[in-house]
């Protein structure tokens, strides 16, 4: 009686390479998937659009640099299962698949139990409903996929594994074309984060304008006299340019403090809808909202919050 393989190293690697970069790859899908339900339906309580950003960001991160390892590494397999069809009954592979599909098996019955549970509780809503449904379709999908694989004695002559991947490979290519579109190319980015240390800059300028007229009862001349060797504080410039930005004193109280911006701010609504925004102004950032180009911000000194120095 012929005697089964035994795993090389060569099949040990593969094989967890394998594991590793599918969850990562479909961990990273689910947030995904949660992020976008979350933008299109926000929750006034808990969404924070910034947040949402960030993780849009890094899942997409990591998808588009896992989903291609674990397609990679999955054609290497394939091929060599195809040379070796005693292969894929090696030990590291039972194990894998399986240990997959419990994880699997358990990840839909807890999603289908927390349905019942919220539906129970009358705490059904549409955001709930889309990721349960996220979760529900990513499990099945790779839960059905492996179970079919380790039922099927040879796929050598089969061409579902080949329609899976191009199938999923699609999902994931449009999932990561709509992550660009919420967040932004990378050179969009680029010009935001630039606008943020702008808009930074100029709320220090706007602190330290305010402690200068409390100090001298009067507004500074211009940027320059800023400047406090003693406490350190230096007039920041553009961060691209590095030009200063423009100061338009009007005494008594009031001045303006300019600059150029290369991306548009979108304020968020009390209800959380935005449209197609890059970042999010609320509260206190409301009040550094600008387009693209030359924007200035008129304020006036509240005396009341600046008491006179003595």
């Amino acid at each position: 009686m012929k005697s089964l393989p035994r795993s090389t190293a060569k099949d040990v690697f593969s094989h967890l390479f394998a594991i590793v970069t599918l969850y990562v790859s479909v961990v990273s899908f689910i947030i995904l998937g949660f992020q976008y339900i979350d933008v299109t339906f926000p929750d006034a309580l808990s969404f924070y659009y910034t947040g949402a950003l960030d993780a849009i960001r890094s899942s997409m991160a990591s998808l588009i640099v896992m989903w291609p390892a674990f397609v990679g590494i999955s054609w290497f397999m394939q091929k060599d299962v195809k040379a070796e069809p005693e292969k894929r009954n090696i030990g590291i592979r039972k194990w894998l698949l399986y240990l997959t599909l419990f994880i699997t098996a358990i990840t839909i019955i807890v999603d289908l139990i927390t349905l019942v549970n919220y539906f129970l509780n009358g705490e059904i809503t549409a955001r709930f409903i889309l990721k349960v449904f996220v979760v529900l379709a990513t499990a099945a999908a790779v839960f059905g996929y492996y179970l079919w694989d380790l039922r099927t004695e040879s796929i050598a002559k089969s061409k579902i594994p080949k329609n899976a991947a191009i199938g999923a490979s699609v999902i994931v290519l449009a999932t990561i074309v709509l992550g660009f579109i919420l967040v932004g190319s990378p050179a969009q980015q680029r010009k935001v984060r630039f606008d943020d240390q702008r808009i930074s800059s100029l709320s220090m300028l706007q602190n330290q304008i305010g402690n200068y007229y409390a100090t001298h009862q009067s507004l500074p001349g211009a940027l320059a006299d800023l400047a406090d060797p003693f406490t350190g504080f230096m007039v920041p410039t553009d961060p691209r340019t590095h030009d200063q930005f423009a100061y338009i004193p009007n005494p008594p109280l009031t001045f303006e403090l300019c600059a150029m911006f290369e991306a548009e701010s979108v304020a968020i609504g009390k209800n959380g809808t935005q449209t197609f925004p890059y970042r999010e102004y609320s509260g206190f950032d409301e009040h550094w909202s600008h387009g693209v180009g030359q924007t200035c911000f008129t304020r006036t000194i509240d005396p009341a919050m600046y008491p006179i120095v003595k």
